[in-house]
Order: C-alpha cells, then structure tokens, then sequence
C-alpha cells in the first residue's frame, strides 16, 4: 500500500553550503522509485508517496543518494502524513492565536525523554518556552527565533547527541501536512 511521506533535510542550502537544488532533490527521489514528488521551499523538504520500506530505510536511501550524488552527508528524516497530522493536532501551545514565526517544531530520529533537557532552567527563558511531543519538540518563542535565547540553548550539541534533528517553523509544518494528505 502506497504512503505519503514527507522528507526533511537538515542543514542544507544554508549558508552558502550543502546545496541540493529542489529539482535535483525532486529528481533524486524519483529515481529511488518515489512518485508523486514535491518540494517545498528551499531549505529541504520534500513529500512523495512510497509503495516500500519504512521511515528508517527510506530515509537512509535518500541520505545515500544525497552522498553519492552530491558528495556530502546530509542527515535525513522521513515521518508519514498521519504522524505529522499528529503533530498539529498534539500542539500544546495556542498554535491559532500565534504568529507562525513564534512557533516552531524539532523532529527527532528517536524518541527523547525530559532527562535530555533537565539542565535548563526553563523559568531563566520565561515566556520562551518548550514540550516535548512524540519524536518532537515545540518551541514558543514570542520575538522570533533569532532573538530567542532558548532556542540558541536548545540547539547545543550535546543535547542532540545521539539524534538527528532538525526544526521548521509553524507555516512549514502545517504545509508538510498539507502536501502529505491523501
């Protein structure tokens, strides 16, 4: 049974590095024997639908295509339309009454547990604040995240380890739904 799968790829076409084209990406996926293919904007997503392998090994094909094709690592992950509708709809901020600039959510390769962050002071970054979702984590942020201090901490290595992560802001993540419906 085929499945509509959004891909997110971190850390590419930023900064003058790690460019993929969304055409070549597009092409790319087509080649793996997706169909269907879309992207969105330029900063690495895209949704196709599948008719084999799960969100593991269609991301590690697609990370391998990436590398053979435009010679560097690029952490990839792949989560189905019903887990993104979940997002959405698990959101524990006012997500409607919100700027999508103020919102923003990081997917994880695995599930992570509170433990990861126990070292933050989260009354510090008042009224910055954070949830932790399924595989995800939601991060209000009232004056935009490049003026958010928590964000800046949040995105410390160590607290990654181990994980692949990468973060979208609110209108993304509600277009991955959108281009991951039926």
């Amino acid at each position: 049974m085929a499945t509509r799968y959004a891909a997110l790829l971190r850390g590419i076409n930023v900064g003058g590095g790690k460019k993929v084209p969304m055409a070549e990406l597009r092409t790319l996926l087509e080649s793996l024997g997706h169909e269907d293919v879309r992207t969105y904007l330029q900063s690495g997503q895209a949704a196709f639908t599948a008719d084999h392998g799960d969100e593991g090994s269609l991301a590690a094909d697609l990370s391998g295509a990436v590398a053979g094709r435009f010679g560097f690592d690029v952490d990839v992950i792949v989560r189905g339309h019903a887990y993104l509708k979940g997002v959405v709809d698990a959101c524990p901020f006012p997500a409607a009454d919100l700027e999508p600039k103020q919102l923003h959510v990081t997917y994880f390769s695995a599930p992570v547990t509170e433990d990861r962050f126990a070292e933050i002071g989260r009354e510090t970054y008042l009224p910055e604040d954070f949830r932790l979702g399924d595989r995800c984590l939601y991060l209000y942020v009232p004056d935009g995240l490049g003026r958010s201090r928590l964000a800046e901490h949040l995105s410390k290595p160590r607290l990654n380890m181990g994980v692949v992560a990468t973060s979208r802001n609110w209108n993304t993540v509600r277009k991955l739904v959108e281009m991951t419906a039926g």
